[in-house]
């Protein structure tokens, strides 16, 4: 028993200092190999190679090293012996393959390569394998001659296409890489992946516009299958352009039954992106193909509310549009009721009665009883009520017009409402310049909920801080306070005048960008085309370095674009506003503007 243990002992210390000398040998074979002396790692590592067992720890470093020393017919029969030794590991196939392909000889490569991707074609495991060595070796194409094959072989066409997809992105393949993930997000029913993915991956312009092509060929390609049509619309509704979206999810609608589900969503999304020309034709569809639908009326409001939005934007407003604006919600409210669907078609009368036809007093009767029939809703009644304090301001009565602002505010405490009820008082505060409790409220209302009012308190906290204080009184700016004011009231032919007054008084005044684009802006509720173009220009020309440069550029291409039909002019200018003012919020807007011109928007 003892002589037994003694003799395992002597052989257990032998193996240790035999695999420790090994250990060391390789060690100073890999010091040689880093230190450029390839002719001493050679020895050292051809020596240990003799030995069967230690050929996996010295193999890339002995191969590399022979191939240093452009000895090709040793490494050769190197590979070779391995591959002999481990029954064809595909492994070693593939290293001879490039070790042929580094010897420019590209056929015996090749082969070499067909047969290494042959053995492991039909196990998944060895196919992931091989595809990460050929992409850590950069041979992005072997890499994808790889899954293909076994592809073919498993009789998948789906397989490996989020792998394929990656490959093909590190190859600049961008028509193959959309193809493989408009595969993987329907074979794996997830569309929300492959988005984001698409999103993060396609950044130029040119990107975008092939896979919108490949999605309309594949719409086409396969009419019945609904997954590239929601794409679509998906995609359509990221550029913002909800007509042709709609005219995708229509067909969807009239196909498959849906009610008008999803339309109804893209007819809210339109018009919260404010394209209200497209939100109209959205819901004049829901009306008429959904008469007898439980939203039909809330249909017919915004329908509508979607032509009232655009007879506002279109100058100079049409009273007589105004009031058959009127005549649509009375027949509304008269048709099917008033409830709580149709409330707001009350409310919305009475603005028009007050804001653009200058009854105030009608205004203020509908709105009152609008307040009595919605008494059970008093976030309606609230918001009545914010407007019956506009209305007061139009009357030139601001004491009544705040005392109902801080009763919503109170109301409404920590509230959108609320904050818009405070946004409002702290506007009433700067009409009659009292900057200082005006600035104070709105720098409260820079951090509100509500993205829209904490923007519009911050806007107009910078422009008091920037035009107060240069001189004790503050004329300038009370006198752009109260044109504001004349605005808001619809006087507008005053507003223009002491706007005009004030260029001539406040020459050089930090104000003067300021007060030519606002009165820009009211030359065109004018109609007054040539006017506002005269002020734009000269923001652009003498403040293109100020705030309102890429306002002014955008407002001017627009006005030759749909005013004067001058695309090749509103092209140009779309164009310079994306070259000198590449982070402005006008850029993917005029993105947009030049493809329809330039007339390759896909239909």
């Amino acid at each position: 028993m003892l002589k037994t243990l003694t003799l395992i002992f002597v052989l257990s210390i032998s193996v240790f200092f035999s695999f420790s000398s090994m250990a060391q040998d390789a060690e100073l074979g890999m010091e040689y190999l880093k230190a450029g002396e390839y002719a001493k790692a050679k020895t050292i590592f051809q020596k240990l190679a003799r030995n069967k067992e230690n050929v996996q720890s010295i193999y890339k470093p002995y191969l590399q090293t022979l191939i240093k020393l452009k000895e090709w017919d040793d490494a050769e029969k190197f590979i070779k012996k391995q591959i002999k030794n481990s029954d064809g590991a595909p492994r070693y196939e593939v290293d001879l393959g490039k070790l042929y392909e580094q010897n420019d000889k590209k056929e015996e490569a090749a082969r070499q390569y067909g047969k290494a991707i042959e053995k492991v074609k039909s196990n998944e495991e060895e196919v992931m394998g091989m595809m990460n060595y050929f992409a850590e070796q950069m041979q992005y194409n072997l890499a994808v001659e790889t899954l293909k094959a076994s592809r073919t072989f498993l009789k998948s066409e789906n397989k490996y296409s989020m792998q394929l997809a990656k490959l093909y992105r590190a190859q600049g393949k961008t028509a193959e890489m959309i193809e493989e993930y408009l595969k993987f997000g329907l074979s794996n029913d997830n569309r929300e992946i492959v988005q984001n993915l698409i999103q993060d991956d396609l950044k130029e312009e040119k990107d975008i516009e092939l896979f919108e092509k490949t999605l309309y060929e594949k719409v086409q390609k396969y009419p019945n299958e609904a997954y590239y049509s929601e794409f679509l619309i998906w995609h359509l509704i990221q550029k913002k352009e909800f007509y042709k979206a709609f005219v995708q999810a229509r067909a969807l609608d009239r196909r498959y039954k849906r009610e008008g589900s999803q339309v109804n969503d893209l007819g809210f999304l339109a018009f919260q992106n404010k394209d209200y020309t497209n939100s109209g034709k959205i819901f004049e569809y829901l009306v008429k193909e959904y008469p007898k639908n439980q939203n039909y009326p809330l249909w017919r409001r915004m329908l509508i509310t979607s032509k009232e939005e655009v007879i506002k934007t279109t100058y100079p407003i049409n009273q007589q549009d105004i009031r058959l604006l009127i005549a649509e919600y009375s027949k509304l409210l008269d048709e099917v009721g008033i409830n709580a669907r149709t409330l707001d078609a009350l409310r919305n009368k009475a603005l028009l009665y007050a804001f653009y036809l200058n009854e105030k007093d009608t205004a203020v009767a509908v709105l009152t009883n609008a307040i009595k029939l919605g008494t059970a809703d008093q976030i309606f009644v609230d918001k009545c009520k914010l407007d019956l304090g506009d209305i007061y301001l139009l009357k030139s009565e601001p004491w009544e017009a705040t005392l109902i602002y801080s009763q919503v505010e109170k109301s409404e405490k920590d509230s959108p409402l609320g904050y818009d009820a405070k946004l409002r008082n702290a506007k009433l505060n700067y009409f009659r310049g009292d900057f200082e409790l005006s600035k104070e409220v709105l720098d409260i209302l820079k951090q509100a909920t509500t993205r829209e009012i904490a923007n519009d308190a911050m806007q107009l906290s910078l422009l008091i801080q920037d035009n107060t204080g240069m001189d004790s009184t503050e004329m300038a700016m009370k006198a752009y306070a109260s044109v504001e004011l004349l605005l808001f009231q619809n006087r507008t032919s005053e507003a223009i005048d002491e706007l005009t007054r004030m260029l001539a008084k406040y020459e050089g005044h930090s104000l003067t960008d300021e007060v030519l684009f606002l009165r820009a802006k009211t030359y065109l509720k004018l109609g007054d085309v040539q006017n506002a173009m005269k002020d734009l220009e000269t923001i652009r020309q003498k403040f293109s370095t100020d705030i309102l440069g890429d306002d002014a550029e955008f407002n001017l291409a627009k006005i030759y674009e749909e005013k004067l039909k001058q695309p090749d002019k509103a092209m140009e200018l779309y164009r310079e506003l994306l070259q000198k003012y590449p982070g402005s919020i006008y850029g993917s807007e005029a993105r947009k503007k030049i493809r329809n011109l330039r007339g390759d928007a896909i239909n």
